[in-house]
């Protein structure tokens, strides 16, 4: 038998997260989980990632949503930042 997998699609370009949301996003995770210190956003930036507190991070995601790592995918009560495909089917098979 199958699970029933509901999916709920947001465009956070469009719909940004506000701060309640990415907090409880992260829970009592550091918001370095979830910023994207790849991306060209952040370069451009020329920022010290090892200086910026959470809080910081977190201001810079509100402004910014490339600096979020995508996708995020919260499943049940578990949330993944920037899982690849492939991670997303193994999640999904268990």
């Amino acid at each position: 038998m199958q699970k029933k997998v509901r999916i709920n699609d947001r465009d956070f370009f469009n719909e940004p997260f506000t701060r309640v949301e990415i907090e409880n996003l992260l829970g009592k995770r550091s918001a370095a989980e979830m910023f994207s210190f790849r991306s060209p956003s952040f370069k451009a930036l020329a920022l010290d990632k090892n200086k910026l507190s959470d809080v910081e991070l977190i201001d810079l995601m509100l402004k910014e949503p490339r600096l979020i790592r995508r996708p995020v995918v919260k499943i049940g009560k578990t949330v993944y930042f920037g899982a690849d495909s492939n991670a997303l089917a193994e999640i999904l098979k268990s």
